[in-house]
């Protein structure tokens, strides 16, 4: 068949090209299948140049990463994730009892605990942790205080973000220290707090990224999987000033390769916490999403499966109210100690040990 040249059609065109191309291939397929193809495409219908999308617009946004913003001002169709993931069978994560129920409102399936999730046994998705209560009112107040007292820096898809880690290329694998010199000293009551979490156990911050979302700009972040090659299995999250939600979906190599250094994982594969799940096993999710609550003040744990077999997203639709969340992340076991690497990261390590008063470097706003 002929394929038109991406940027001469709509994206509306692009998804029957992608659903075409994909029945070619098989008899029957997927919602979910026809979406990740459709979401490879150049969705951008816009009056500049594409090459001009490769390069930041005001907003902080670049290439596929759009918000409200860019969206109004260059014209740019954005891929509707929203859409192409309620044509897939969803399923919420309940953490009371630590299983998936059928359905897509996770507030009404964590309301459905009490009830016994009328009687649905449901099903097991191992490499989530979820302390409902990990800050206080006082806490929280507290530490939004301090990062509200902190410049902010514009980031991509309507986010911005405080960012205190080492200088990281991913394309290239190398690190170093740059301007990193540890942390804000109102944080690190967070880092304190890890400890009394056993899963935590052995896990040393080193790099701690405030986030905000806010539906004004249209905030949200597309389908990812962290990278592989320097932060390590658990992927933290502590929430702050509202309630949203954390959407998976299953990752596929694309034309037999991997994205995201998934490759690196199989240098430290015995080390991690959880097993990973064989592609037999995967293939019962071929047409599922998943969905995980990140309710305020709540910490959010991913590894194993989770971490390395499907792609995170949050997706414009769940940011109702301002939300901020501290990212934390460990280095993969390659620059631990005892691990090969460690020449690379030993001052790092050091680094992260300072927690700087803020209010010595930053003006109250």
């Amino acid at each position: 068949m002929d394929h038109p040249n991406p940027s001469d059609v709509s994206a509306n065109q692009l998804w029957h090209l992608g659903a075409r191309v994909e029945c070619k291939q098989k008899s029957t397929v997927s919602a979910c299948e026809v979406a990740k193809f459709w979401s490879k495409f150049v969705i951008f219908s816009i009056s500049t140049s594409a090459a001009a999308m490769d390069h930041p617009r005001p907003c902080g946004c670049k290439g596929r990463r759009t918000c409200l913003s860019c969206e109004k001002d260059f014209e740019i169709e954005r891929v509707d994730f929203l859409k192409l993931f309620k044509d897939c069978e969803a399923y919420s994560f309940c953490p009371r009892c630590n299983k998936i129920y059928p359905g897509w409102d996770t507030a009404k399936v964590m309301a459905e605990h009490d009830q016994s999730h009328g009687g649905d046994p449901g099903e097991d998705y191992p490499g989530v942790y979820i302390d409902l209560d990990f800050l206080s009112e006082s806490e929280e107040a507290e530490l939004m205080k301090g990062i509200d007292e902190m410049p902010w820096d514009m980031s991509q898809s309507g986010r911005r973000k405080q960012n205190f880690g080492p200088k990281t290329n991913f394309k290239k694998t190398k690190i170093r220290a740059g301007n990193f010199d540890g942390f804000p000293k109102f944080s690190e009551c967070v880092q304190r707090k890890f400890d009394q979490v056993p899963l935590m156990r052995g896990f040393q911050s080193i790099e701690q990224c405030s986030l905000e979302y806010t539906p004004e700009r249209g905030a949200s972040i597309d389908p990812h999987i962290d990278d592989c090659w320097i932060w390590g299995e658990r992927i933290v999250t502590v929430n702050f000033l509202s309630d949203s939600v954390l959407t998976m979906s299953r990752y596929r190599k694309e034309d037999g390769k991997n994205r995201y250094n998934l490759d690196f994982v199989d240098r430290y594969r015995d080390k991690l916490i959880s097993d990973l799940v064989d592609e037999a096993a995967m293939d019962r999710f071929d047409d599922r999403i998943v969905r995980i609550p990140m309710p305020r003040r709540s910490l959010l744990i991913l590894y194993g499966p989770p971490r390395y077999q499907w792609e995170h997203s949050v997706l414009r639709e769940d940011i109702v109210d301002r939300r901020v969340c501290l990212a934390y992340r460990e280095f993969t076991p390659m620059y631990l100690e005892d691990g090969s690497e460690y020449n690379k990261s030993e001052e790092i390590f050091r680094l992260a040990k300072n927690f700087w008063n803020h209010s010595e470097v930053y003006s109250s706003s």
